[in-house]
C-alpha cells in the first residue's frame, strides 16, 4: 500500500475560537501588516511588533501572559538567528574585503562558465546546505553571490534565488536538519531512507522551482546588488587569498557540523558512549554557532597580514554588524508575529479541520503542514507539528512501506515550505539582505518557496506510487 491510503480521523483539536473566526483574525492581521508596511510606510520592525500585539489581544491571549508570549516568540527567533547572522556577516565581510569571495567566484565561473554561474552557486549551496542551517549557509554565501552578480551584472536575483532555494530545500527535506529529523522520528521513518528520498526529490525540486525560476525572475525583476556587506574594490590575484584557502574556510564549519551530527548518529547506534565527556565536547565544536565562531577566529588569524592588520580586521568585523542589525531585529519581530499566531490557536484550528476530512494520508499531511506554515510562519514548527498530528493516523494506516513513510515526511516538508510570507522570519531575512521591498519579496521569494513546496509534494506522491 502507498501513502495515498485514506486518512483516519484522529481526536479533534479544540481551539480557543471557531476556525472561521481564527481565519478572519489571521487574514486581518496579515492585511494590516501589509497595509502598514506598503502603504503607510511604517518601518517593518515597528509594524510587526504593533500587529503582533493587536493580534494577541484579538485572540484573547491572557493579559498576564501576553508580554511573555510576545517576548518568547521574539527571543526564541533571535536565539537561533542573531548569533548565526552576526558571525556569518563577519565571515562574509572578511571574505569580501580580502578578495576571497572574488577568488572563489572566479574559480567557480571558470569551472562552469559565465552562463552557468547561477548553476555553480546553486550546486555549491546544495553541498554546503547538507549540514548547515538555512540562515548560516545563506549569510556565508552572500558575499560570493554578490561578487558574481557584480562581475556579470544584471539582477542579483539571477544568482541569489538558486542559492537561497538550495539552502531552503536542504533545510526542509534532508536530515540532519531538525525538521525532517523530528518528523521522521515522530512517524517512525528510517533516517537513511529519508536522506535518500529527500535527495531524490529535493534535487529536481530545486532545479525546477529554484534554479529555473531564479533565471526567469532575474530577467523580469531587476534588483541591484545591495551594499549591505559593503562595496569592495577588485583586488589583483596576488593580493587575494588562494582558492584552497577560501575553500578551507568555507568547509571548516561544515566539517565541524558533520562531526557533531556524525558523533550523534554513532552515539545513538551505540558505537560510541552516549553522554561521554569527549563525545559531548567534540559535538559542542559542531554546534552551528560554535562552528561559525571557530571559523571566524581562523579567518581572522589566517587572513591578517601586512596589508590587513588585526586593527583593520577588527574594524571590518565591527562594520559588518551595523547593516545586519536591522535584519536581525526584523527577523526577530517576524518570529514574534508567528509566535502569537501559534499561541492564539490559529494553526491548530486549521490543522484540526483538515485532519477530520477523510482525505488520503499524504494529501492530508501536505495540507495540514501548509495550513500550519501559513498560519504561524516557521517551517520547522509546521513540519514537526504536522508530523505530531499525523503520527496516530499514520500508525493506524496498514501497509505503509519505508518509502511511503519517507514520502509522507517529504510531503509534510513540502507543505512547510509553501507560501513564506510576512510571519516567516526567513521572508524578512532574504528580503532585507537582498535589498527588496515587501512587494518584490512576495513576488519572488514567496512564489519560489511555493513552487518548491508544490513540486516537492507532487514528486513525493509520484515516488510513493512508483516505488
Amino acid at each position: 500500500m502507498n501513502a495515498l491510503g485514506t486518512l483516519v480521523a484522529a481526536d479533534p483539536i479544540q481551539p480557543a475560537y471557531s476556525t472561521p473566526v481564527l481565519l478572519v483574525i489571521a487574514l486581518l492581521a496579515v492585511l494590516a501588516l501589509l497595509f502598514l508596511i506598503m502603504k503607510v510606510k511604517l518601518h517593518a520592525f515597528v509594524s510587526l511588533v504593533l500587529v503582533s500585539l493587536l493580534t494577541a489581544l484579538a485572540t484573547k491571549i491572557p493579559l498576564d501572559a501576553l508580554m511573555k508570549t510576545l517576548l518568547e516568540g521574539f527571543g526564541s527567533t533571535l536565539a537561533n538567528v542573531a548569533l548565526l547572522v552576526g558571525l556569518g556577516a563577519m565571515i562574509g565581510r572578511l571574505l569580501e574585503s580580502t578578495g576571497g569571495a572574488q577568488t572563489l567566484a572566479e574559480t567557480l565561473v571558470a569551472r562552469f562558465g559565465e552562463k552557468r554561474a547561477p548553476l555553480a552557486l546553486g550546486i555549491a549551496s546544495l553541498l554546503f546546505g547538507f549540514p548547515i542551517f538555512f540562515d548560516a549557509g545563506l549569510v556565508v554565501m552572500l558575499p560570493i553571490i554578490f561578487t558574481v552578480a557584480r562581475r556579470f551584472g544584471g539582477s542579483v536575483l539571477t544568482y541569489a534565488l538558486p542559492a537561497a532555494g538550495a539552502f531552503a530545500v536542504m533545510h526542509a527535506f534532508v536530515p540532519p536538519h531538525p525538521g525532517p529529523v523530528a518528523a521522521g522520528e515522530l512517524l517512525g521513518a528510517d533516517m537513511g531512507t529519508i536522506v535518500l528520498v529527500g535527495l531524490l526529490i529535493g534535487i529536481p525540486t530545486w532545479y525546477l522551482g529554484s534554479y529555473l525560476f531564479g533565471l526567469w525572475s532575474g530577467r523580469r525583476v531587476n534588483v541591484p546588488v545591495p551594499a549591505i556587506l559593503g562595496e569592495v574594490r577588485d583586488l589583483p590575484p596576488e593580493e587575494r587569498p588562494g582558492f584552497g584557502h577560501v575553500l578551507a574556510l568555507l568547509l571548516l564549519p561544515l566539517v565541524l557540523i558533520f562531526l557533531n551530527t556524525g558523533l550523534g548518529t554513532l552515539a545513538t547506534g551505540g558505537v560510541v558512549e552516549k553522554g561521554a565527556t569527549w563525545v559531548e565536547g567534540l559535538r559542542l565544536l559542531g554546534q552551528t554557532p560554535v562552528a561559525l565562531l571557530i571559523t571566524l577566529v581562523v579567518a581572522i588569524l589566517t587572513l591578517s597580514g601586512p596589508r590587513l592588520g588585526l586593527a583593520e580586521i577588527e574594524k571590518l568585523c565591527n562594520d559588518a554588524l551595523g547593516p545586519v542589525c536591522a535584519v536581525i531585529l526584523i527577523t526577530g519581530a517576524g518570529g514574534m508575529f508567528g509566535g502569537v499566531l501559534r499561541a492564539g490557536g490559529i494553526g491548530e484550528a486549521l490543522a484540526g479541520s483538515l485532519q477530520a476530512s477523510g482525505m488520503p494520508v499524504i494529501v492530508a499531511a501536505f495540507l495540514i503542514s501548509s495550513a500550519l506554515r501559513v498560519a504561524q510562519g516557521s517551517a520547522t514548527v509546521a513540519l514537526t507539528t504536522a508530523a505530531g498530528l499525523m503520527a496516530p493516523t499514520v500508525a493506524a494506516t496498514p501497509g505503509l512501506t519505508g518509502i511511503d513513510l519517507a514520502c509522507i515526511v517529504i510531503a509534510i516538508a513540502s507543505g512547510a515550505t509553501v507560501l513564506s510570507h510576512v510571519n516567516d522570519s526567513g521572508f524578512w531575512l532574504v528580503g532585507r539582505f537582498l535589498g527588496m521591498d515587501v512587494k518584490t519579496t512576495l513576488l519572488t521569494w514567496t512564489v519560489m518557496e511555493t513552487l518548491l513546496g508544490v513540486i516537492g509534494f507532487v514528486l513525493a506522491v509520484l515516488v510513493s506510487l512508483v516505488l
